[in-house]
């Protein structure tokens, strides 16, 4: 168990403007409705989401002018750096650490392109290094979360006693496009928020919790599931309306093959630990893994608090079930483009 590898420390970050579902709501009913014959029917969205509240790095009109690639990179730059710095110096503070202890940094972000990478970006405001090694990530989405955890582990591993550090961190309301007048942006526009995870990660003793196994599945003709369009605009989001039925029909058997690889079956998994997409991909998850209806409890909370927030969703559900105190075995799991799964297995420290 000494060399396991651990996790040390978790922490969260929202940028500053708090965005209430029935004001992103009426702006959206202002801005849509009479250019979208079909607004009203799929405004329901808005309240059917379970989602309250979210957070965005920018006030909410500012999303509902015209804006192209320049203001929105940068608008990413600015409100992902500044996300990143939040979240990993409260990380590395819950260890005990500073920015100068962190060997490695593997950074996941999907929202926003940034050369150099946002961990260069942020390096001297936080601290870090100059041989400190940076592997940054691109193009995971939600699952980018638990892949990136998963990343962070094997860096862990490969160098025991070193401290590999964690952030995911994605600025999904940058896809709010007042241009694109489809079902997809329109739920977009009701389910996206801003937000960041970070934590800290080590080969050795002591810890929250050990990695025990990670693993991924990537179904064969699904790249059109999921996924960002790119034009002169921005990013338009992919959603295909068979996201939670697909959920309910196929996430068992292929989480079941993943966890088989150590030779575990879903039924030794005390909690699932899920990125919650969306309500109606809770439910489907719940249905799929035969759990009872409200037991993914954690992920409608941090649904109708911060919205889907992409990648760092599925760590801000962990921090919470780190704080309700985590069983003998956790689950993470999400699912993103590809389409994929991606899970890591937790287990209690002892």
């Amino acid at each position: 168990m000494l060399n396991k590898v651990k996790l040390v420390s978790i922490a969260s970050a929202v940028p500053p403007h708090e965005m209430k579902q029935r004001d992103v709501a009426a702006a959206a009913h202002e801005s849509f409705a009479s250019r979208y014959p079909d607004f009203e029917r799929l405004a329901r969205v808005f309240e059917s989401s379970g989602i309250n509240r979210r957070y965005a790095v920018k006030p909410i009109e500012w999303y509902f002018q015209p804006l192209g690639w320049p203001e929105r990179s940068a608008a990413y730059l600015e409100g992902a750096c500044d996300l990143f710095i939040n979240a990993a110096a409260k990380a590395l503070d819950a260890a005990g650490l500073h920015a100068s202890d962190v060997d490695c940094v593997v950074t996941i972000s999907s929202t926003g392109i940034a050369t150099p990478s946002l961990d260069a970006l942020v390096s001297e405001r936080l601290g870090f290094r100059t041989d400190i090694e940076r592997v940054p990530v691109f193009g995971l989405g939600c699952a980018g979360g638990v892949s990136g955890f998963s990343i962070a582990s094997r860096m862990a591993a490969s160098h025991p006693g070193s401290t590999v550090l964690l952030v995911a961190v994605e600025v999904c309301s940058l896809a709010f496009r007042l241009d694109l007048l489809t079902k997809a942006n329109i739920v977009a526009t009701a389910l996206f928020g801003d937000g960041a995870a970070a934590c800290v990660l080590k080969a050795g003793p002591g810890g929250i919790a050990s990695v025990e196994m990670s693993g991924q599945h990537m179904w064969p003709d699904t790249l059109n599931i999921m996924g960002w369009n790119v034009d002169p605009q921005g990013f338009g989001v992919i959603f295909d309306r068979a996201i939670p039925p697909f959920a309910a029909e196929r996430i068992e058997p292929a989480m079941a093959q993943i966890v088989q690889r150590a030779n575990l079956q879903l039924s030794d998994i005390d909690r699932f630990t899920c990125h919650p997409g969306g309500k109606k991909v809770i439910e489907a998850l719940e249905s799929a893994l035969s759990l009872g209806q409200g037991a993914l409890d954690h992920e409608r909370s941090v649904l109708a608090d911060y919205g889907n927030m992409s990648a760092p969703t599925v760590l801000f559900v962990l921090e919470r079930s780190i704080t309700a105190g985590l069983p003998s075995r956790t689950l993470l799991s999400a699912m993103g483009p590809g389409f994929t799964v991606s899970c890591v297995s937790l287990q209690q420290a002892a």
